[in-house]
């Protein structure tokens, strides 16, 4: 069963990943944080720079969210060309904005209109496709038709998140949706959703033992070593999450020319990490409050 890093909109890019891949790894496959071609936008350089193969030690999915089926088939071609065989369709973020222009779960509201779209996508590309869905916009009970368009194409494997839009990342999944794809599902199906501990992910494969993989995001986001930790491996040690942010301050303060901007990348990874120290109150307090590296160095050294 795959273990498979979930991509995280402005967490996980290629300087995380090269630093994660270095000192954790463990994972078999990173995803890249969705990147939206359109009709009328040049893709630039900016916006293809977490995926060049220059800039990654491991080579990641690229995920694409569009609503255009000339936009995505000008996107596959273009990495194609630097040697991509496989793209990842989202339809589950569930921003407002995104939602707004029918794109990430967006699409889901219309299953029509989605299988017109997935219709033009696979009859017109060569490349692997796979897509991360959730189980619905308003509820659960639009799966069944969901499952209908999905069926139809040769989908290399079906990530599924069982919350609808609705419910963002709130509460629970809901396993008795999960149950259905996975009754009768015809290709690959991939679980995501909630796995913070190895516990966790093991309830998960001991439930549902013929799924292709466990993609896992705000967990391995919290916890780095949870890939290592399901493997079987030694339990996160603070002092590796200590190394891990210095090494990320490092490479993001040479990327980004900005202690700000740096600041503010290693806070938002923080606001994770810290929960692996839920008694260290005064330290979390200290981390959220920093206004300076200097101030969240001295915060981190002192956890336990």
């Amino acid at each position: 069963m795959n273990l498979y890093f979930a991509p995280m909109e402005g967490i996980t890019t290629y300087t995380y990943r090269n630093t994660h891949a270095e000192l954790f790894g463990m994972c078999d496959r990173y995803f890249a944080p969705f990147i939206v071609p359109t009709d009328n936008e040049r893709l630039s350089i900016k916006s293809m720079r977490d995926i060049l193969p220059q800039n990654n030690d491991v080579q990641p999915v690229p995920q694409v969210m569009c609503s255009s089926p000339k936009a995505f088939l000008e996107f596959c071609k273009k990495i194609q060309e630097i040697g991509y065989d496989s793209v990842n369709l989202n339809l589950g973020c569930p921003s407002g904005t995104v939602v707004k222009k029918r794109r990430g779960s967006g699409a889901l509201k219309d299953p029509e209109a989605l299988d017109a779209f997935l219709d033009e996508i696979f009859s017109s590309v060569d490349i692997k496709i796979s897509v991360k869905t959730r189980t619905g916009f308003y509820s659960h009970e639009e799966f069944d038709a969901l499952l209908q368009v999905y069926h139809k194409y040769p989908i290399t494997e079906l990530i599924v998140h069982p919350r609808v839009r609705e419910e963002f990342y709130k509460g629970v999944p809901n396993r008795q949706a999960f149950d259905k794809v996975y009754a009768g599902v015809p290709f690959p199906l991939c679980y995501n959703g909630n796995i913070f501990q190895a516990e966790d992910y093991t309830e998960i494969a001991n439930s549902y033992p013929n799924l292709s993989g466990v993609m896992i995001g705000r967990g391995a986001i919290q916890n780095p070593a949870i890939f290592r930790e399901i493997k079987g491996g030694k339990p996160l040690e603070t002092q590796e999450l200590i190394r891990f942010s210095k090494l990320l301050q490092e490479r993001y303060l040479t990327l980004l020319q900005s202690e700000v901007y740096t600041l503010h990348r290693l806070k938002e990874i923080w606001l994770s990490m810290i929960l692996n120290f839920p008694e260290e109150k005064k330290i979390a307090k200290a981390v959220k409050k920093s206004a300076t590296l200097d101030d969240l160095n001295r915060a981190i050294v002192c956890l336990p």
